[in-house]
């Protein structure tokens, strides 16, 4: 795609603006007061006369390959046109019904209603009607417009196919040159005659079009030095340290080689402007700016790829000399490729004869074949030399780079044999596909390192989110380094993987576009072929289709989770609620966003929804057989969010398991039990079990102390004292409610006091109760309120 854009951006407007007007003129607003030639039924009429005569004229045999892309250029102008058409027709539409909304609902009778109001009811009425006939017939005229494309590009595939396998007089019989000689004549004195000299239309034009192509390329040099300045400042000073900066640097030199060739060829458009060339030259001229920016992206491509003098900024794994040595085939390539699509347009220009054709054909292809062939043999020489000097130093080559090799140079010498065998048609055919696909794979691998190591630098310098508070974590509420850490390294590979595989399935659909063509051909067939895609039953697949419904789940999702954001942050905390609550209503609405962005991408990529209302009740049936489990979990889950039995930050005990609940998923919930290990519980056990809910309703924590005293020896009003001040000279056990010491019976000779308190939260309770029994037990040995243990009695001496 990258390559399709720029071999058809400037070209095509460049064309357009040089070529003679081959499609209808653009619709202008229809109205009253337009010109008659621009009113939309103007506009349809001339667009059916010209699409009856493109069919009768598709129905000739001796149709030529210039004359078949000329008719579909023209087929695609009246697709344009038409969709301007229903465009503006549907807006006016919807204008004229809103009128007619406007005037209220019509009177059952026809004399109950206003004169006036009557009229003009009347008046929009017949306007809707007319501009819903115009919509039809705009709407047929573009499927008719498209069904006649693709017969023209039928055409066209047809003569492809039997242009392929034709066979002329092998270059070397003497019958072939003799034609040659014989026609070259005819051919050279064509040429002649199509280059009158410049005729400027007014006194001056000359000049000022030579100071304005002067000016074109003088701005074109300035911008591309200051761009590469730039671009090493930001990649040596400010652009963090990783691949990212080779990977980036080496595509913004493959796309900064366009600048100059393209404004220079752009320039010598201007000029010819300027001189009044004829029709013919500005095309010329105006497709020339395409074929100058391919060629230089080529060539700009292999030089960064290469990096000969930058070798620590090389993405290629290539040692410097075997870099060094292919700095120059990067060029050669370019300048052979914009030669020989000069020499074939001139040819096509002056209506050449078959040997002429045919030979501009056979030294293209020897050309850039000699091209391929030098810059393999020099790799292979400069490899040997290599081994030679120091063996060990020469990384083994691997197995699939040696079956490249060897491929390569079967092709090579096939297309070459068949050149010479009189089949100029396919060997060119298999030399462009070759550098075709060299130049794909080029672009290939440059934008697979950016994506990747994009995604990687992405990762790598995300700021880590803060760290959790002691409570809970619910869904909107931040999650630890390493888990988010995580979550990113899955979400940068998963958008590496995807977004490699859109640029290999674009790049796979370039391939199968014949090399050859022109630039807007390219981007037409390029469109065409990724707009058609697989189609899987009634579903259309196509990389569009996917990538829209990508953008769509995505978008939805981030929309979902800046709500999520937005109600965690700045919302619920402005509520009464508590933490649970708002963790809980968090999770629920990223559960519902999820639902409805994928059913939003699968609606996007052509899937509606009630294919997947339909999809959705057959999975249905087999998860009531085998995903009951699943689904009963999935559905608790919902009901704990709904109902909160049990909420994020609750103190819960459940069958043996005793502990916070940290998070509610979608089909466990997670406990941090008191050894700071995790228990995973499946939602339905809170639905179908009993469960303790210790801080449901009070979260508060009871601290109670039960101490058996003698009942002969103790104090009981002293003990109750002492322990109620043990329980208030503790800053954990609360004021309010206020501790309480009562006697809970006698057992034998032992009286039970039972003393209370309260803390803030369960969790307190342990330590608050170790803190008073602590402070109580060494205050009765001090004031000796409790006996005192018996002594050890001392071992007996040995006898």
């Amino acid at each position: 795609m990258l390559l399709a854009l720029l071999c058809a951006l400037l070209p095509g407007m460049a064309a357009r603006a040089a070529a003679p007007a081959a499609t209808l003129p653009a619709p202008a607003a229809a109205s009253a007061a337009a010109d008659p030639a621009d009113h939309p039924d103007a506009l349809l009429e001339r667009g059916r006369a010209t699409l009856d005569a493109l069919r009768q004229q598709l129905q000739r045999q001796d149709l030529d390959e210039d004359r078949l892309v000329a008719m579909r250029r023209t087929l695609l102008g009246l697709q344009e046109q038409a969709q301007e058409v229903i465009e503006a027709q549907t807006q006016q539409l919807q204008e004229t019904q809103d009128r007619v909304a406007g005037l209220g609902p019509a009177a059952s009778a026809p004399a109950a209603e206003p004169p006036d109001v009557a009229a003009q009811r009347q008046g929009l009425q017949r306007a809707r009607a007319e501009i819903e006939t115009r919509l039809r017939r705009a709407r047929l005229l573009v499927v008719e417009s498209a069904q006649l494309a693709d017969d023209v590009a039928v055409r066209q595939r047809e003569r492809f196919r039997d242009e392929m396998f034709e066979r002329t007089d092998s270059l070397l019989s003497t019958a072939f040159w003799s034609d040659l000689r014989a026609g070259w004549t005819r051919d050279r004195a064509r040429l002649s005659a199509l280059s009158p000299p410049a005729r400027p239309s007014r006194t001056g034009d000359a000049a000022w079009g030579l100071a304005g192509a002067a000016a074109i390329v003088a701005v074109a040099w300035a911008l591309r030095r200051a761009l590469g300045r730039g671009l090493d400042r930001l990649v040596t000073q400010r652009a963090p340290q990783g691949r990212l900066r080779r990977s980036g640097y080496a595509l913004a030199r493959a796309l900064m080689s366009v600048i100059v060739p393209g404004a220079v060829a752009y320039a010598l458009l201007f000029l010819g402007r300027a001189l009044a060339l004829g029709p013919a030259w500005l095309t010329l001229l105006g497709d020339a700016v395409g074929a100058v920016c391919f060629s230089a992206y080529v060539a700009g491509l292999g030089r960064a790829l290469l990096l000969p003098r930058q070798p620590s900024w090389r993405l290629l794994p290539l040692p410097d000399h075997l870099a060094m040595g292919l700095r120059r085939h990067p060029p050669l390539l370019g300048c052979a490729l914009f030669a020989s699509w000069v020499l074939q347009r001139l040819a096509a220009l002056v209506q050449s004869g078959l040997p002429t054709a045919v030979a501009i054909d056979a030294l293209v292809t020897l050309a850039l074949g000699l091209v391929l062939v030098g810059a393999v043999s020099r790799a292979e020489r400069l490899r040997r030399q290599a081994l030679g000097a120091a063996p060990e130093k020469v990384a083994a080559r691997p197995w699939w780079l040696s079956a490249l090799i060897v491929g390569l140079w079967l092709l090579l010498v096939l297309s070459l044999a068949t050149v010479l065998a009189g089949y100029v048609a396919l060997g060119s055919f298999v030399v462009r596909q070759a550098v075709w696909i060299l130049v794909l794979a080029g672009t290939g691998y440059l934008l697979c390192a950016v994506v990747d190591d994009a995604t990687t630098a992405w990762r790598d310098h995300a700021r880590a989110p803060a760290p959790p508070a002691e409570g809970a974590t619910g869904a909107g509420a931040p999650v630890p380094a390493a888990e988010a850490a995580d979550r990113r390294a899955q979400l940068a590979v998963l958008a590496s993987g995807a977004l490699r595989l859109l640029v290999v399935l674009m790049l796979l659909t370039l391939l199968l576009v014949p090399f050859g063509e022109g630039p807007q051909e390219l981007l037409d067939n390029t469109a065409g072929r990724l707009g058609t895609g697989v189609t899987v039953g009634a579903l259309q697949l196509n990389p569009s289709s996917v990538l829209q419904g990508v953008l769509v789940f995505a978008l939805a999702m981030a929309a979902v989770r800046a709500l999520q954001g937005w109600l965690a942050g700045r919302l619920l905390p402005t509520t009464s609620l508590d933490a649970g609550m708002r963790s809980s209503l968090v999770t629920l609405l990223g559960f519902v966003g999820g639902v409805v962005a994928v059913a939003l991408g699968l609606s996007a990529v052509g899937l509606a929804l009630d294919k997947v209302a339909w999809i959705a009740s057959a999975l249905t049936v087999g998860v009531g057989f085998g995903m009951q489990a699943i689904v009963s979990n999935f559905v608790s889950g919902l009901i704990l969010l709904a109902e909160r039995p049990v909420k994020v930050g609750d103190w819960v005990s459940l069958g043996g398991v005793e502990g916070d609940i940290r998070r509610i998923n979608v089909r466990a919930t997670e406990i941090r039990m008191g050894d700071r290990s995790t228990v995973l519980v499946p939602n339905s056990e809170f639905i179908t079990k009993v469960v303790r809910n210790v801080t449901h309703d009070n979260p508060l924590g009871l601290v109670q102390v039960k101490l058996p005293l003698p009942l002969a020896d103790t104090d009981v009003e002293q003990v109750s004292t002492l322990l109620l001040q043990a329980f208030r000279a503790q800053e954990q056990v609360l004021a309010e409610p206020a501790p309480n010491v009562l006697i809970d019976g006698v057992d034998g000779d032992k009286v039970v006091f039972n003393a209370t308190g309260f803390v803030s939260s369960p969790r307190q309770a342990a330590a608050a109760r170790s803190a008073v029994l602590l402070q109580v037990l060494a205050e009765l040995r001090r004031r000796r309120l409790a006996p005192e243990p018996p002594p050890e009695t001392p071992p007996l001496p040995p006898s």
